[in-house]
């Protein structure tokens, strides 16, 4: 007899044989991905406190029409699709939301809803997560801004200088830098997609560059989560010392 069915041939969500308390898998996911997805939002939304001296927040870069001369709204909003895209439609992603938010499946061996007609991705609005390995281009393009903003986080005034800030921009961006690396469309774009390597042109370095990413691959959920914490954190951080509530220390 399969998980979840029952003498009568019903299906209830939640059945299953499985006697380990299967449900708290869920817990950690709904409160981070919950609390990130609300305080992205209201943030995006401020447009303002994002700036301070050489510090640019990741929620806001790059700075696009700061001064509303043509947008008049947050010039967050000019850009959270991008990187709210990448995320969205990321592959680790996709299993811990559809799981927690959706219960589809709520986990392994438990059952869905009742009458449920599996589709897979192929109905709107998910057979958009099949955009995910163009989102991951554009990613690259906006990780070159944040490397760019870390680079210039070190310059006070026009002279180096270490802050407190400028450390947290710099943490955050190589760590944007691995999840973006250990993404599974890149992992495939590299080698993943290649039958024999000594066949194919730069075969030698391409598997060596697939041997490594598959090594960051299997890591890729823990990459995902610490990611989404310290780019949360980083804007929190900025914010803080734009407003006025924490001094940026100086440490050089």
């Amino acid at each position: 007899m399969l998980a979840g069915s029952t003498r009568s041939g019903q299906r209830h969500l939640g059945d299953t044989m499985r006697r380990d308390a299967w449900w708290l898998e869920l817990v950690p996911v709904i409160v981070l991905l919950g609390a990130f997805g609300i305080y992205a939002t209201l943030r995006a939304f401020e447009g303002e406190y994002y700036e301070w001296g050489p510090y640019l927040s990741p929620f806001y870069s790059p700075l696009i029409d700061p001064h509303h001369r043509w947008w008049p709204f947050s010039p967050a909003l000019l850009i959270l699709v991008w990187p709210l895209g990448f995320r969205v439609t990321c592959y680790y992603y996709r299993k811990a939301y559809y799981r927690a938010f959706f219960l589809d499946p709520p986990a392994c061996a438990v059952t869905e809803r009742g009458k449920h007609r599996y589709r897979g991705e192929t109905a709107f609005p998910f057979v958009l997560q099949n955009l995910h390995r163009y989102f991951l281009y554009v990613a690259f393009i906006f990780l070159a801004f944040l490397w760019r903003d870390a680079f210039r986080a070190f310059f006070f005034s026009e002279r180096i200088g270490v802050g407190i800030g400028s450390l947290v921009l710099l943490f955050n961006v190589i760590l944007l830098t691995v999840y973006a690396l250990s993404c599974h469309s890149f992992r495939h774009l590299v080698g993943g997609n290649l039958d024999c390597f000594s066949c194919a042109a730069f075969g030698g370095p391409r598997h060596t560059a697939w041997g490594w990413l598959s090594a960051l691959n299997g890591r890729h959920m823990l990459f995902a989560w610490i990611s989404l914490v310290t780019v949360g954190l980083t804007d929190l951080y900025i914010r803080l010392v734009a407003s006025g509530a924490v001094v940026d220390l100086r440490l050089l």
